[in-house]
This record gives C-alpha cells, structure tokens and sequence, in this order.
C-alpha cells in the first residue's frame, strides 16, 4: 500500500527538522558498535569485579568463551499490580540464556511508582520526574558497558518511557521490551465510574467506593483501562520492540513465560546472527511516526504527547504537537476501549488487539511498513497474535488475525469509528494545548462559558462539594505545570467534572497539568504551555473571563478585549504553595528537577 502523503509530509518533515542531532547520535552510536565487546576491552581488574557474582560455569562462558551478555533492566516492585510479576522472570530469562550458551545478569533495577495509589496525593508531583529519574537508573546499570544485548521490564505510565529514554543513551545495543500483561477483568471500568460519581456526590460512603475500588483492580497485572500502561504496550507493537503479540497476554497464562523466554531468544537471534538492528537504529523517524499513528488510532493517553516527545529527543530526533495534530488529521480511530468506549483490553485482545490495528494501519499507508524491528520479518510480524505450539521445535506458533471478532471494539480502516485520530491540537490567547477527543460526546467539543479559577485540584474539588460549580463552568486549574509542582495528574478530578456534566451543566477543564490517559468524557485542554508559573496566559485570567474551548476549530481563548488582555499583569503563585510544593514525600530532592524542566510539549525534560 503506498504511503499515505500526509504521514511521508509528517515524516520527512521530522527528518529535515532533526538532521543535525540526529546525525550526531548516529555517529556516537556507531562509534560505540565498533568498539571490542566489553569483556575484551576492559581491563582484567574490572572483567573480574563485573563476573565475580556469576556462578562459575556462565563466568567461564562469558570470558573463556565469549559468549554473548544479556543485561537484565527489571522494574519490579511489588506495589504495582503489573510489575509484580517481574519478580520471577530473571530466573526464567537466565535458564534460556544458558540453554542458548549465553549469560544475562540483572543490571539493574528501576524505581517504580504506582500512579493509582498516588493520584491526589502529594506523591503525585513526584510521578512525572520519576520518567527521567529512572531513565538515569537505567544508564547507570548499562554503564558498566559489559552486555551485549539488553531486556527491558516494564509496563506502567512513566517507566517504559524512562526505560526508553535510558536504552536509547546506549543506542548501539539490541533492545527488547518485555511485558507482564494485564490483569483479568474484574468490576468492569464503567462500573467503576458510575460508583465514583456517586461517591463524588455523597450517594455512597467509603466502604461502598472501596469495595468498586478493590473488584476493579484485583490481581498481578496492569489496569484493565485503557491509559498510559497499556497506550505504552501498544506504542511497544508499534514500534517493533516486543516480541509480536507479547503486549496483552495475561500473567498467569502459560504463553506468558513461553514469550518472555522468546524475548531472550530474539535479543540473542539479533547479536548471533549479527544483525545489526541495535535500539538507536529501530527508533528512527519512521518509528516514531508509527507510534504516534498507533496512539492516535486507538485513542491512547494523552501523557504520549509528553513522553514521546522527550523519547524521540533521546534518538536524535524532533517532533511536537503540530506533527501529531496533522497526523490526527487523516489515521482515523480504530479502536474503543474505556475510556474512549466500555470495552477494556482484554476485550480489545479479544476483539483482534493490537495486531489488527497494525495491519490495518499498515493496509491503509498510514504506518512505515519500511522499519527495522527486533524480529527479521519486520513490523508485517506483528500483525499476527502468538499461541502455544501444538508440537515441533517451535514453541510459539502465529496466525493471522483475521477480521474483527467485535466491531463494536475495533473496525477496519475503511469503516472506522471516527474518521480523524482522538487527539487534538488547542492554540490561542491561553497558550497550546492538547484535547482528547476520542471519549467526549460530539455535542461537548465546543464549550463557552465564565471561568472560574483555582489554584490547586483542592479548592476545585471543595467548590464543588459547596455546590459552586452547578453552572455551566470552565474549570480552570493552574500552577500544575512541570516548574510550578511537577506536573501532577488531575484524575481526581474527573468524578466531580462528570457529575456537572451529568446535570446537564456545559462543563470543561484547562490546566497547564496532566490528566492522564484515564481521562473521560468531560472536555479537557490539557498541558496548557508555557505553563502559568513560566508566565504562561493562565496568570491572567480572572474568575468571570468568558472561555472558549472549540475541539473542532482547535482554539482555546479568553473572550477578553485585547487592551484590556494586554493590561494585565500575571497573578503570581503564593509563596506559601510554592513551598509547600516543595516538601515531604521526597519532593525536596526535585527541586533541581522542576527548576530545569522544559515545557510540556518539549517533553518536560531535565536531562537538556
């Protein structure tokens, strides 16, 4: 299929845009391939430091006889439902190293955090920086520069995107990602909203909030919803970096230990076969685009326009939120999984997953079928779903997916739900911003009503618990940036956004925060940059300002005469919440972090 000419634009435009810095990673990538394998390069002191913990039989295939190394990236931690499983693999990835005459030892191990316990909370502001922070956890278990190829586990909101960003500092290694799965459906998300309204309205306590709470997240697995764990699995299709099919089999299914020794066997096939197909090459322009065409066909979290950003900065390469507001333009929406529908991803897995949008976005040239992947065959590979062989040497077998097993979860090109991707680009007089379309009813993508401004997701929730807000509102939330607090999430908000809304009020959210790919059907401009404490143009908007949000024109403005716009001079945020921003839970050791951090749609980043 040839190439849809609104992606080939997108594309070369990136490419144009990034030939300088990209041309210089290459070069430090191919600088550091040519280098000695680690083991014969460095001196007999550190070999020795670097095997010393190695059972003697893989230190002498290591050095003796040279066997490949397989560094193990392991974000596990108990906390979070989806990594938990994580504990068990470096044993199973060791076994099938050895049995393939190579070793892997565990390189290192990233924090993780767990968004769901700390929405709302103070820990939230440390949610954001903590990509970043285990991007440089990540370079400093690679930097012993010992390995020959490298397995990634992880899953969840910023730690695929810091395990990413890491990988890519040593760009000459293959890289394969290697997920858990979800965990089985319990209460279903739609439920589990209903019963968070009510408890938004004091129709049911605590104990009836807490038991929805506890059926809808249950087991070992990511969340079941559609947000920024999963949108990262799907993105990990896309790019090519998962064995095919691997994103959303269940952790307690027999295939799920049988992929993750097929990750060590694809990470091995490439340094064996001397391919060369390390990490740095596979995230070119090409793939990045891929990415952002899969987020916008399935309707994925909004927090992608940030990371993605700041992981296509780590390859060399420049993009912003023009490229994906164009590209939003022409992939149209593939998919409905809560919040964008009712369906959650083991019913999308069901319906055809990941693999059928591939395939359809690659029939309809609005994907590069053209890419390097970590398997041979290509990105053609994953459009077919993995099942335990029935018997051969094979232990996996593919299939074609065929055609949707549930059109009400996933449609083909040709008859897709919604003509244009679920994301979109927001400019005017209050800054850019983004707005995720996918989930809000078409009759909500143009509010106009009277602002009313506060400056904490606090007093927000206490003026609707006062019954401030029955009114048609423009919520407005600021000092949520990157430098004002860490950008935390505002899910919390979205109970209280969808009960006025419920009422029947005309009712919208603009926050220069984030509010995650668990976001609903209550518009939202999001992102908002500059942000207000970089003297972005929410300081200057005053309760009463008339507001415009239009998703369809993509403008977001204060309906204020420009002289008197003009007049203005920017609130300031109070020093009490600035410092109280900065203590306890750990934030005083980021206070360098939300000093030096870019805006939002420079991907946030600390590291440039």
């Amino acid at each position: 299929m040839k190439l849809h000419p609104v992606l080939d634009a997108v594309t070369q435009r990136i490419r144009e845009r990034s030939a300088p810095t990209r041309s210089a990673y290459l070069s430090r990538l191919d600088e550091a391939a040519a280098r000695d394998r680690g083991a014969d390069r460095m001196g007999c002191a550190n070999v020795a430091h670097a095997f010393a913990g190695l059972p003697a039989n893989d230190k002498f295939r290591v050095v003796a006889e040279r066997a490949p190394n397989l560094a193990i990236v392991n974000a596990y931690n108990d906390m979070l439902s989806a990594h938990a499983p994580y504990g068990g693999f470096p044993p199973v990835i060791k076994d099938e190293a050895r049995k393939l005459g190579a070793t892997a030892q565990v390189a290192a191990g990233v924090p993780a955090m767990c968004d769901g316990v700390t929405q709302g909370t103070a820990g939230m502001e440390l949610s954001l920086f903590s990509r970043d922070v285990i991007a440089m956890a990540t370079a400093v278990g690679l930097s012993h520069d010992v390995f020959d190829a490298v397995l990634m586990l992880g899953i969840c909101d910023k730690i695929v995107p810091g395990l990413l960003i890491g990988a890519l500092q040593f760009g000459h290694l293959p890289t394969v990602f290697v997920p858990g799965g979800p965990m089985p459906s319990g209460l279903s998300n739609t439920e589990k909203a209903k019963v968070r309204e009510q408890a938004a309205q004091g129709l049911v306590g605590r104990e009836a909030l807490l038991d929805a709470e506890m059926k809808a997240y249950h087991s070992p697995g990511t969340c079941t919803f559609y947000g920024t764990a999963n949108s990262n699995q799907m993105l990990m299709e896309a790019m090519g970096l998962h064995v095919p099919g691997a994103a959303f089999v269940l952790p307690q299914a027999e295939l799920r230990e049988e992929l993750t020794r097929e990750a060590v066997r694809t990470a091995l096939g490439i340094v064996k076969g001397r391919r060369f197909a390390p990490i740095g090459r596979i995230v070119d322009e090409r793939c990045i685009v891929n990415a952002m065409a899969a987020l916008l066909a399935t309707g994925g979290s909004t927090n992608h326009l940030i990371h993605w950003v700041a992981v296509a900065r780590a390859a060399g390469i420049a993009i912003d939120w023009n490229d994906f507001d164009q590209l939003s333009d022409v992939v149209p929406l593939l998919a409905r999984v809560y919040p964008n529908g009712t369906a959650d991803v083991n019913q999308f897995q069901a319906a055809g997953g990941p693999g059928y949008v591939i395939r359809e976005l690659l029939d309809a040239g609005l994907m590069h079928e053209d890419v390097l992947t970590v398997r041979e065959g290509g990105l053609r590979e994953y459009t077919r779903e993995p099942a335990l062989a029935a018997s051969g040497d094979q232990r996996i077998a593919w299939a074609d997916i065929g055609p949707s097993r549930d059109d009400s979860v996933v449609r083909p090109a040709r008859d897709p739900f919604s003509a244009t991707g679920g994301l979109k680009l927001l400019t005017g007089n209050l800054g850019r911003s983004v707005i995720k379309v996918s989930a809000v009813p078409q009759d909500r993508h143009l509010i106009e009503a009277p602002a009313r401004v506060f400056d904490s997701q606090e007093a927000l929730q206490a003026a609707f618990k006062a019954g401030e807000l029955d009114r048609d509102v423009v919520c407005v939330v600021r000092w949520q940036g990157p430098q004002a607090n860490g950008m935390p999430e505002l899910h919390k908000l979205t109970p209280p956004l969808a009960v006025l809304q419920g009422k029947g009020f005309r009712v919208a959210l603009v926050t220069d925060g984030r509010m995650s790919g668990a976001s609903g059907k209550v518009p939202a401009a999001i992102h908002v940059s500059p942000e207000a404490a970089a003297g972005g143009p929410l300081a200057l908007l005053r309760d009463g300002d008339l507001v415009r949000l239009d998703a369809e024109a993509g403008r977001l403005e204060a309906l204020v005469d420009a002289q008197e716009w003009a007049r203005r001079e920017p609130a300031k945020i109070a020093d009490a919440q600035r410092a109280g921003n900065g203590h306890g839970v750990g934030r005083e050791l980021f206070a360098g972090m939300r000093r030096n951090a870019l805006a939002a749609e420079e991907g946030a980043c600390t590291w440039l």
